[in-house]
């Protein structure tokens, strides 16, 4: 098997068997993200894909977990996406887990049936980058959706039994826009019920638009401790019981995880000490970026 493009995956599918169902990002036009721009979004045709599942299991079969690139594979029909799963169901007997990038526009084609078909067949997770609650923000970095229409992907997903794991970023309203961004962002999350929420540092990417808005001066990064103040207050907004919450992602300034709210004042008070200069945090170097 031979993957096309950069292929990139959720930090925790470090360890799982990545098989491209889609080539590149159904949308791709973010004006923060740099990925996938390297393709032109397609569907790879269904038998390519089971092909290419049965020549990796021959190799290797014991991958617990499966991850389905690229950006969007829940974009494929339903009854060609269960045939997916089908096959990898059969080939990787030890899998526990199957699990794909969800966009918000593609996830809403789907009826609750059909995803709670999915669910059945073995879908167990859908990694949903919702980035920010603030409808400013979400139509300034043309996510593609408003939050209402984000709001309801998640919900759906969650509905129909797939376990929900979000992903924000922090910063992304810049220095104008910061407590709107997270304060909707905190509110979007408590509406939307997830299982999982990672909260990851916007980074300027050379050659996307908004990093063009950042040397133009339109646009004003946060500093760490802008950064950390504006993770604390997402902390602190949060109400959702039983949240498994990671902050720990090569882009953050303090690595941070925890469960909330049941940890929410232990992570509140550690962002605390780190914004008083009292908890060391990452140097840019270290940020690994």
């Amino acid at each position: 098997m031979e993957y096309e493009g950069n292929v990139y995956r959720p930090p925790g599918e470090w360890r799982s068997f990545l098989i491209q169902a889609t080539i590149g990002c159904s949308h791709n036009g973010c004006t923060f993200c740099g990925m996938y721009k390297d393709k032109k979004f397609r569907i790879r045709p269904t038998e390519d894909i089971l092909r290419d599942i049965e020549e990796s299991a021959m190799i290797y079969n014991r991958y617990e977990k499966i991850f389905l690139c690229d950006g969007d594979a829940i974009i494929i029909k339903t009854d060609e996406l269960l045939r997916i799963i089908e096959k990898l169901k059969k080939c990787f007997p030890y899998a526990r887990l199957i699990s794909t990038y969800a966009g918000p526009r593609s996830t809403l084609t789907k009826s609750l049936s059909e995803l709670k078909e999915l669910a059945d067949a073995g879908l167990g997770r859908a990694y949903l980058g919702v980035e920010s609650g603030s409808d400013y923000v979400l139509k300034h970095t043309n996510k593609g959706v408003d939050s209402a229409t984000m709001l309801e992907a998640g919900r759906r997903l969650v509905e129909a039994g797939i376990d929900l794991w979000a992903i924000i970023l922090v910063g992304l309203g810049g220095t104008e826009r910061s407590d709107e961004h997270i304060l909707a962002t905190a509110d979007i999350i408590n509406k939307m019920h997830p299982n999982h929420l990672s909260s990851m540092n916007y980074t300027p990417v050379p050659g996307t638009k908004l990093y063009s808005e950042i040397v133009e001066g339109k646009f004003q990064v946060l500093s760490a401790v802008e950064s950390l103040i504006e993770t604390k207050k997402l902390i602190d907004n949060l109400t959702v019981e039983k949240l498994h919450f990671t902050s720990d992602h090569a882009s953050n300034y303090l690595p941070i995880k925890g469960t909330l709210t049941e940890d929410k004042a232990k992570l509140s008070a550690l962002l605390q000490s780190a914004i008083e200069g009292k908890t060391a945090i990452r140097s840019e170097f270290a940020r690994g970026l």
